[in-house]
């Protein structure tokens, strides 16, 4: 799971005409060294060349296309979704009873924003195989991106008995801190993990990440930096780990630290926003190419009618070409599909930057309603009554 499930613009090599290879074995692009050199990446070449000699094994796709998704989420590349979603497009016509290509459907499905059918892709991988503990949990997370924690803590509950205690804990807690109940979340996952040095990286990383952003709302920043520096420590590839904790830094006026932690990561997108932002701060000679990179991808998508980026799109307006109109805009359009904390937060930015409090009525009430707790939130909706918002 991710707290988010942020997802990374269109990069400028995957702008060009859609293109079709005529087989499996036909080579579309040699990535750089630095991909090139990755293990997993070795890996799922080889299984695509197998592919090529084997195309009717679905078993085979299925992993091919687990694994790319894997690789779109830890590096941001959105190729890899593409690479995903082929490998799997000839067994869709057959109705698979396959629970792992559910899955994987579901997950590709909800990177596209398409949550609808990535919840009732999901329920179709929990029907074929109750035990699998993935299609809850990224249930879960896709309810939390909706603002529908109850939902979300209810598909935690499905999860407990079938998942690694931590992740069991950590799934509950993430649900619990989003209504409102903040500090007994925080302790519950604070206890968890201190108690869980068996589990799996992948899921501590999940785990120290989430207290992070938990102990900023509680007003503890030094305890935010502990986790994020411990999670770091897992040495994991985790694209929104580095964006989360670049965030932290450029919160503090720290661009020189967040530009070494983002050093090398122009490829993914979201990264590349904080470099720019970062560069900004810092006074980086590279900040103008960065900012022109991130124009150009944006004016891209705009062009192909991409909504997948808007709120990045938003933050981008706002911050760096300081347009709080458009940033309005695209933070209203953002938020009609996703509805996260975060979204809400921009909205209400954007909004009050703007000097349009009214805008930022449907995250005012998402936030009256649900019991949310957020200091930064709560100064928004009290900068925006002071305005003329409702609060």
């Amino acid at each position: 799971m991710a707290l988010a499930l942020l997802l990374s613009f269109t990069s400028p090599l995957a702008q060009a005409a859609p293109f079709t290879p005529a087989n499996d074995a036909e080579v579309v692009e040699r990535l750089p060294a630095r991909a090139a050199d990755d293990p997993t990446l070795r890996r799922v070449e080889s299984l695509r060349k197998q592919l090529a000699a084997q195309p009717q094994d679905a078993a085979l796709r299925i992993e091919i296309a687990r694994r790319y998704f894997d690789l779109a989420m830890a590096q941001g590349d959105p190729r890899y979704v593409g690479y995903a979603s082929g490998a799997i497009a000839p067994l869709a016509s057959a109705d698979p009873r396959d629970a792992a290509y559910w899955l994987v459907r579901g997950q590709l499905e909800q990177y596209n924003h398409d949550f609808e059918a990535a919840l009732a892709s999901l329920a179709r991988a929990a029907e074929l195989a109750p035990a699998l503990a993935d299609a809850y949990a990224w249930r879960a997370a896709i309810f939390m991106v909706q603002a529908r924690a109850r939902e979300a803590l209810a598909e935690c509950e499905r999860l407990a008995p079938l998942a690694e205690p931590l992740w069991a804990v950590g799934c509950r807690a993430y649900a619990r801190a989003g209504l409102g109940e903040l500090q007994p979340a925080f302790d519950e996952l604070s206890r968890a993990a201190g108690a869980s040095p068996q589990a799996t990286p992948a899921v501590r990383l999940w785990a120290d990440t989430r207290l992070a952003e938990m102990a900023l709302r509680l007003q503890r920043p030094e305890d935010a930096e502990r986790f994020f520096r411990r999670a770091l420590g897992l040495d994991i590839t985790d694209q929104f780990l580095l964006a989360a904790y670049a965030d932290f830094l450029l919160a503090r006026q720290r661009a020189p630290e967040a530009l070494k932690l983002l050093a090398g990561w122009e490829r993914s997108d979201i990264l590349l926003l904080r470099l720019a932002l970062a560069g900004r701060a810092a006074n980086d000679p590279r900040a103008n190419e960065w900012t022109g990179e991130l124009r150009e991808r944006f004016q891209a998508a705009a062009r192909r009618g991409d909504t997948l980026h808007e709120w990045e799109a938003a933050r981008f307006e706002l911050e760096v070409e300081n347009r709080p109109e458009r940033a309005l805009q695209l933070a209203a359009e953002n938020y009609k599909k996703q509805k996260e904390p975060r979204d809400a937060e921009m909205l209400m930015r954007t909004a009050l930057a703007a000097n349009r409090p009214a805008a930022a009525e449907p995250a005012l009430a998402w936030l009256r309603s649900s019991g949310y707790q957020d200091p930064a939130l709560a100064a928004l909706s009290q900068q925006l009554a002071a305005k003329g918002g409702q609060r």
